[in-house]
């Protein structure tokens, strides 16, 4: 055991609990504090630090409840091991990195990044590794031993009860157990749903889009047409010059666009899909859960009163990127055809994973990390837009009001790769518009970057802005 030299400042801002805390959950996290090693006592502390005990205690619990350390009778408090959920990255909005591990420099393409604003990145380090341990024992006890059996291919009814209720709640979606399809990523939801529809289908996709989904219906041989998009979204009126009996849309948050539909461009697609039998709309709703201006947006689904949306979405971004567990809605006609053609595939997804996951919404703790996870991000947010300031003399700041990345289009005339050159010899990486137009269309010049900051601490978001200040201004 020995003594923790945290430097506590009055004026920072900040309770010294929380200084204490963030101080200790730091030395964890890069391994100067290793699993098993003994933290002083809280008396032992006060002491050393000439503060109350009651303030360490504070700092002890909020440790112990996220599960970075734990206590044990008679001996004191010991660090936890941190499991690998912790330590993966995400890419293309279905995995996740560790906020902290960003800063470290590393090679990309012969480039080396202090920061990283990459709009894919979540923040890990406020998960509450201590509920989900304690729900993970719970759950591989004698009583759940059924657990190891197979389960419905549509994945274990509880779960797909309690995901119901969290949409209508959450979402406004309307649907019944029975309607939804639980699975391991979206991927996986999408190759079921090319079972389901009839081959060779005609999609409608907006440009700039989410690539991944366009290389995997890319790979169905559907024919994919683009449509451009304005300032609410998908143009209706360019999409009924199409042949597309599918449309792929992101309505509550476009990516990488950021654009929100209003309910004017809803409608108009909604009546789209009607006026034609055989026509739906794919709604991928993948981070509906953080919006920072007004209300929450309703699904799209929400307003389909006739069977037209099948609705998607994800526990990867709100929770974690282990959680390989997304959901998918079909209507009801739908849902026939899934039970004649796909009735013999079986579920992706671990029963074990499912009732843990089960356990977390019914508990109410996956709506405490959401909102704790909000108020984080918000805070980052309206920190990034405060250091943005200077730059809106040279810049279009757009997409602000929800998800985790915004766009920043350049006024003087400059392309995304002279932007993104000029960042990365200050040692900043960011992402161009470009990387998500779909192939045929990449010809198009591009003046906008994205700025992502899920992923960043609020101190290298500040750092970041002062490189690009040099790079940019």
């Amino acid at each position: 055991m020995f003594e923790l030299t945290i430097e506590l400042q009055t004026d920072k801002g900040k309770c010294l609990y929380e200084q204490i805390y963030e101080y200790i959950r730091q030395e964890i996290r890069e391994g100067k504090l290793q699993q098993g090693e003994r933290l002083p006592s809280t008396r032992s502390l006060a002491e050393y630090l000439q503060i109350s005990r009651s303030t360490v205690d504070v700092a002890y619990e909020q440790l112990l409840s996220e599960g970075y350390i734990e206590a044990r009778p008679y001996r004191g408090y010991f660090v936890c091991k941190i499991e690998e959920l912790f330590r993966l990255e995400e890419k293309a909005g279905e995995q996740g990195t560790l906020a902290g591990e960003n800063t470290d420099k590393r090679a990309v393409s012969g480039e080396t990044y202090t920061y990283d604003f990459s709009p894919t990145k979540i923040d890990m380090s406020c998960f509450p590794f201590g509920v989900w341990r304690r729900i993970n024992k719970n759950v591989l006890s004698d009583d759940n031993i059924r657990l190891f059996s197979k389960g419905n291919a549509q994945g274990d009814y509880s779960l797909r009860e309690t995901i119901a209720r969290y949409l209508h709640a959450s979402r406004g979606v309307n649907c019944t157990p029975e309607q939804i399809i639980v699975g391991a990523g979206n991927d996986y939801l999408l190759m079921l749903l090319e079972k389901i529809l009839d081959k060779n289908m005609s999609i409608a996709m907006e440009n700039p889009t989410y690539k991944r989904a366009y290389r995997i219906f890319q790979s169905f041989a559907y024919l994919i047409t683009t449509v451009d998009m304005d300032e609410n979204g998908l143009k209706v009126s360019e999409l009924k010059k199409t042949d597309a009996a599918l449309t792929y849309v992101m309505p509550s948050h476009q990516y990488p666009t950021g654009v929100v539909m209003p309910i004017g461009r809803r409608s108009e697609l909604l009546k789209w899909a009607n006026e034609k039998e055989g026509r739906y709309l794919i709604e991928d709703d993948y981070d509906s859960e953080f919006r920072y201006k007004g209300k929450p947006i309703p699904s799209l689904q929400s307003s389909d009163k006739n069977g037209k949306v099948i609705y998607m979405g994800t526990f990867s971004k709100a929770i974690a990127p282990a959680i390989r567990v997304s959901y998918m809605v079909l209507p009801m006609k739908l849902l026939e055809a899934y039970k004649e053609k796909c009735f013999f595939y079986s579920t992706t997804v671990s029963r074990i994973d499912q009732k843990i996951l089960d356990e977390f919404i019914r508990g109410g703790y996956f709506e405490r990390h959401l909102n704790k996870m909000r108020k984080v991000y918000k805070e980052k947010h309206d920190l990034l837009l405060e250091g943005l300031e200077p730059f809106k003399k040279a810049f279009d700041i757009t997409g602000e009001n929800a998800g985790l990345h915004l766009l920043l289009t350049s006024k003087q005339g400059k392309t995304e790769t002279e932007l993104m050159e000029a960042a990365a010899k200050q040692g900043v990486k960011v992402y161009g518009l470009s990387d998500s137009l779909v192939d045929g269309d990449t010809a198009r010049k591009s003046d906008t970057v994205i700025l992502g900051y899920g992923g960043l601490e609020e101190t290298d978001i500040q750092k970041g802005l002062e490189a690009l200040k040099k790079a940019w201004l």
